[in-house]
């Protein structure tokens, strides 16, 4: 009948012949020089997604970015995947929700140039406010602005804020936790990446860490708080692998009195 299937025939085996050990049998399908595996048996590695910025405030470089293109492919099992966002409070969020939409990180690190810090930063908490001293590089300079109209007061982080500073000091680092990611893009893009999260945007965790100026940027600037990108990037991926290793924080005194 037409349209029925049909049993391939089966080549009589000759007398005496042996049965094939076991694992030498092949397949009689031939391969298909287009045949592709399907996306859901492909086991690929989890990705951390890091963004840095380009430059803003007349600034030349950012060492943000700088950092990120140092740092290593994998890190802790997780593969490296890098973005550098423009310095704009609305095109910040749009380039990195997109990436998270793309990539299904299992982390996100943001990170941002704080001038006058002398250690790395690890921020805690993100505020739903924008109220900027100079404008951002697409020329928009909010005031008392909410981020989200209808999202809660703040945000906090939700990488082991404290274990990752621990990790960088371990690591010769200097790096502390932070309490104000500030009200400019860094703190935009902090909060809108985690309300993204929050709202069911992926499983991802994810957090921001400020790094001061680079010394190979300040060298003409005597007094300048900076530190060398080589120990930023070393702080970075012992963060990384420390938010990799913990999903809980860990007990720290981190604190301030002012």
């Amino acid at each position: 009948m037409p349209g029925m299937l049909r049993r391939r025939r089966k080549t009589p085996k000759p007398p005496g012949a042996e049965p094939p050990r076991p694992g030498t049998q092949r397949s009689r399908r031939r391969a298909r020089p287009d045949a592709r595996v399907p996306p859901e048996l492909i086991v690929a590695p989890q990705v951390v997604l890091v963004t840095g910025f380009e430059p803003f405030g007349g600034e030349a470089r950012n060492p943000s970015w700088e950092v990120c293109e140092r740092l290593a492919a994998s890190i802790a099992g997780l593969r490296v995947e890098i973005l550098r966002v423009p310095c704009e409070f609305r095109g910040s969020i749009e380039g990195v929700v997109e990436a998270i939409e793309r990539l299904r990180p299992a982390l996100v690190v943001c990170l941002g140039l704080a001038p006058g810090r002398t250690h790395m930063g690890v921020e805690r908490v993100a505020i739903n406010v924008d109220d900027a001293r100079i404008a951002d590089n697409a020329g928009a300079q909010p005031i008392d602005e909410r981020i989200a109209a209808h999202g809660p007061s703040a945000y906090f982080a939700t990488l082991p804020v404290k274990a990752m500073v621990a990790a960088m000091r371990a690591a010769g680092v200097p790096a502390e936790v932070s309490n104000s990611a500030g009200t400019y893009v860094c703190n935009h893009l902090m909060y809108g990446v985690l309300h993204f999260l929050a709202a069911g945007g992926g499983g991802a965790r994810a957090g921001f860490i400020h790094v001061p100026h680079a010394d190979e940027h300040v060298a003409d600037r005597p007094g300048t708080p900076s530190m060398a990108l080589a120990t930023m990037a070393k702080g970075v991926e012992a963060a990384i692998a420390a938010a990799q290793a913990q999903a809980r924080d860990i007990p720290l005194a981190a604190g301030r009195l002012d």
